[in-house]
């Protein structure tokens, strides 16, 4: 299979109409952890119909058109993809339960050159099935391992974000449950890259990883709790890179640098001192 660049730029997506329940945003916050301590009543406001809250991360399972990129017409090889880069931007936090229109585009196609890979750049605008109102804005770069050399443009990707040389002002640890990928999957991404070991193996993983946008959703929840007072609706933008897979049972530590409404991040595995997110830069209110 080899990339059509003109064919993946008009890719024709469909709009993805979600509707949704309380059950399904308490679902996404028990994916990425949340509620592992039956007494954090921090916690409990996020996986709890009682005042519930949604989490600002939510997002990103909303209006998902699915493994697209699995289509092959697309000419790329979906079992040698990986996330890239992930933005989120929120221009009004979603309500607790409602229905959602997501509208999918690419916006780029970058050819790295032959053995180097290429990358998929798309953007999703989420907006309220109602009204029409636009509630959040996604950016997502799927890099695209086997697939460079097609003879697409070469154009650099988006700069990323430099992280201050100081100490992280504040360090938060998440320890994930064995069964996460399991549970976030449930939300609507299913990958047999998160569940099944053969297909982990043939992607050149040990075995089943962890979903990055859930490593995403840990992060962005220590950013809440940590430099946000556990107020979701203060944390309006986020722009993070995958740099190494999660396998589910390992400590995520997000360490934030916080500069006023400007707070840097990165996140690392803490049993093998690995590197999975970085570059990360977040709004806050």
């Amino acid at each position: 299979m080899t990339i059509n660049y003109d064919k993946l730029m008009a890719w024709p997506f469909e709009d993805v109409r979600h509707r949704y329940t309380t059950r399904d945003t308490m679902l996404y916050a028990l994916g990425i952890g949340l509620g592992a301590d039956p007494m954090n009543e921090a916690e409990l406001r996020f996986v709890y119909e009682k005042n519930l809250c949604v989490l600002p991360t939510y997002p990103v399972v909303l209006g998902y058109p699915g493994l697209w990129i699995k289509d092959p017409g697309t000419g790329v090889d979906w079992t040698r993809l990986v996330h890239g880069e992930q933005g989120l931007r929120i221009h009004r936090l979603p309500a607790t339960a409602g229905e959602v229109i997501g509208r999918t585009r690419v916006t780029g196609v970058i050819d790295k050159g032959e053995g180097r890979g290429a990358l998929v750049l798309t953007e999703r605008k989420i907006t309220d099935a109602v009204s029409g109102e636009l509630l959040c804005t996604l950016t997502s770069t799927t890099f695209c391992r086997a697939d460079g050399g097609f003879g697409g443009p070469a154009s650099s990707a988006p700069a990323i974000h430099v992280l201050p040389e100081r100490t992280p002002d504040v360090t938060l640890d998440r320890s994930t449950d064995a069964r996460a990928a399991l549970i976030y999957r449930l939300s609507g991404d299913y990958n047999p890259l998160h569940a099944e070991p053969a297909m982990a193996k043939t992607a050149g993983f040990e075995r089943p990883i962890l979903h990055g946008l859930c490593t995403f959703g840990i992060a962005g929840y220590a950013l809440t709790r940590a430099v946000c007072d556990n107020d979701p609706t203060r944390l309006i933008a986020m722009n993070v890179r995958f740099t190494s897979p999660v396998y589910p049972g390992e400590t995520i530590r997000t360490e934030m640098w916080v500069d006023g409404s400007i707070v840097s991040f990165r996140a690392r595995v803490v049993e093998r001192d690995v590197m999975v997110l970085n570059n990360g830069r977040a709004e806050i209110t």
